[in-house]
């Protein structure tokens, strides 16, 4: 196979959108990740009290559910901090298309010849350019949700992930997690609050795409 065919499918464009979980009541159903911030009432009459949230009571609400690699109950130390996990290297291995693709093939034809050290060399820059990875951040997600803050994933998107450029990571993938949401019903004396198991999705994965 050609290099122009071989970059062709390599960064031909994913059509389609992640598929997108159930969200109940709140955050809701988007066709956009992450999810976007939520617009809260700000009454404090709407926010659980302190005998709401005894963390021995939450716990035993959420169950097994309770993933302390995407949540936490207390302020992390580095909330703000994007951190990126999945990165060219050993923790992302070089797609085996890539691996396979024939750099000696011209485009009128004739055929070149490339020495292993500097196709290893040229191939890892390509990956390097072209991949996209998950860049993780803590979010505070505010009082009404338990555990309050969850690990956000989001695609890298500082510069163009095609060549030529004009293409950019966009999710592909998504986990979700289940937390619990305070949830209120009626008005004033007459309300009724409570907290209920939501749905949240996490981007997982992300690709080069138009």
């Amino acid at each position: 196979m050609g290099i122009s065919h071989a970059l062709l499918l390599l960064l031909l464009c994913a059509h389609g959108t992640a598929a997108q979980p159930y969200l109940r009541l709140r955050p809701s159903p988007s066709e956009h990740l992450p999810v976007p911030d939520l617009k809260e009432d700000p009454d404090p009459e709407y926010d659980p009290r302190e005998q709401d949230l005894s963390e021995r009571t939450l716990r035993k609400k959420l169950g097994s559910h309770f993933d302390p690699n995407f949540m936490s109950i207390l302020l992390p130390v580095h909330l703000n901090a994007s951190v990126p996990t999945d990165v060219p290297g050993p923790r992302a291995p070089m797609p085996i298309e890539l691996k396979k693709l024939d750099l000696t093939e011209t485009p009128y034809g004739k055929r070149i010849k490339v020495g292993k050290k500097a196709r290893r060399k040229f191939l890892q820059w390509l990956w390097t350019h072209t991949h996209c990875p998950v860049l993780y951040a803590w979010k505070d997600l505010g009082v009404r949700f338990w555990p309050r803050y969850i690990k956000e994933g989001n695609c890298f998107s500082e510069r163009s992930c095609s060549l030529p450029e004009g293409m950019f990571c966009k999710p592909v993938k998504s986990v979700t997690k289940t937390f619990l949401r305070w949830h209120c019903q009626g008005f004033s004396r007459q309300k009724h609050c409570t907290w209920i198991q939501v749905q949240y999705p996490i981007i997982s994965e992300c690709k080069c795409a138009c």
